[in-house]
């Protein structure tokens, strides 16, 4: 029931990488014939992605995760136009850290960033995004979907504005890629992250949709892999894994979608309504078709997770990159959660292989643990 975090590589995509760790063992940049049957692979994953995403395989670069392409598009495109006289950046409160620590980093370089405020189901609201647009705006980056709380942000209006303006737009799909669909010209962004190992692929390998035209420069300098934009000897077996992944994500999206959004509705009903002051966080409809956001009056987060653990049960309460930091989620207090209650939360995301019975083990399980910790609980105690 961690899915956002991560998720188990497909057999499929194991099989389609295992001869590029030995019998196909060429560089991709080398003119022989090892060389280029490693190029082609490469290629033929470049198509494979960008079909995913409504894209052409060109405007696709790897990368070595969903980090490193938020931190190419953020500090990438900033630095391109701060040359412009543009120092400007706009982002959202709940982005991933992976976005929020690199515009802390462009604040060091003397850019001026606004960080947008969500209503309290996490949504921005693209009025919010025009009224923060000036002439120094060199970039807007908000997310497609929330890694916590699952809630699906309007990027194609925020796309309206951002084109309407002549502002580059960056969105973050890591979590939605392969999850709810994914069209890059429909979205109206000019550049867009996504990581294997979230659609069951491996970890260590991501990709960064750059428009043709979009001001971009290098974060990282060499022998000008991946048009110059991230140079590095490919990750020839990586990449073939993401291009498995994505081909069979975008043939099972459909079928996918409707199966997790049956087992998620059951999964919120079921808590909702067995577990007495349970509230869930995030929109009750705007969200990815596998994240159920929970917060629990009365117990912690993560004592929750290690009852949970012992049953088998793996949850979070957040993001996987930001765990072993102990303040609240900034995500939950962004949409107005006191300390307390976001430490109280708990995320449960589906997957390929979670069922009915799954669900139905879950929901006692925490019907159990819940009730176990606040039995021993000073606050719920108290309150009672």
């Amino acid at each position: 029931m961690d899915h956002s975090a991560t998720t188990p590589v497909d057999p499929k995509v194991v099989e389609a990488m295992v001869p590029y760790f030995s019998e196909k063992f060429g560089n991709a940049s080398s003119l022989h014939s090892f060389g280029r049957e490693a190029f082609e692979a490469v290629q033929e994953s470049r198509r494979k992605v960008a079909e995913l995403i409504g894209a052409s395989p060109e405007e696709v670069i790897f990368t070595g995760g969903g980090t490193e392409s938020d931190n190419l598009a953020v500090v990438g495109s900033a630095r391109k136009m701060k040359q412009k006289g543009r120092d400007h950046v706009i982002a959202s409160r709940i982005e991933h850290p992976a976005v929020l620590e690199a515009c802390r980093s462009l604040e060091g370089e003397g850019f001026e960033v606004t960080y947008l405020e969500v209503d309290k189901d996490g949504l921005v609201s693209p009025e919010d995004v025009r009224r923060a647009i000036t002439e120094k705006t060199a970039l807007v980056t908000v997310m497609h979907a929330n890694n916590e709380i699952g809630t699906i942000e309007p990027i194609e209006e925020i796309g309206e504005i951002t084109a309407e303006r002549g502002v580059v737009f960056h969105t973050d799909a890591v979590q939605s890629a392969g999850k709810i669909p994914v069209d890059v010209k429909r979205m109206n962004v000019d550049m867009l992250s996504l990581s294997a190992h979230k659609i069951y692929g491996p970890k260590g390998v991501g990709a960064l949709y750059v428009r043709k035209g979009t001001p971009l420069q290098p974060l990282i300098h060499g022998g000008g892999h991946e048009r110059g934009f991230r140079s590095g000897t490919e990750n020839v077996a990586g990449i073939v894994g993401m291009g498995k992944s994505a081909e069979l994500a975008r043939a099972r999206l459909e079928e996918d979608s409707k199966r997790l959004t049956a087992l998620r509705d059951e999964l919120i009903e079921r808590v909702l309504q067995g577990v007495s002051e349970s509230y869930l966080n995030g929109h009750a409809t705007k969200r990815l078709p596998n994240n159920a956001h929970f917060r629990f009056s009365g117990i912690e987060g993560e004592s929750l997770i290690l009852e949970l653990d012992e049953k088998g049960v793996a949850a979070s309460t957040g993001s996987a990159c930001s765990s072993k930091k102990l303040e609240p989620s900034h995500v939950l207090m962004a949409i107005g959660l006191n300390e307390v209650e976001a430490h109280g939360s708990l995320r449960l995301t589906l997957g390929h292989e979670n069922t009915e019975e799954d669900v139905e083990y879950v929901v006692e399980c925490l019907e159990e643990a819940v009730g176990k910790l606040r039995s021993i609980s000073p606050m719920w105690n108290k309150g009672a």
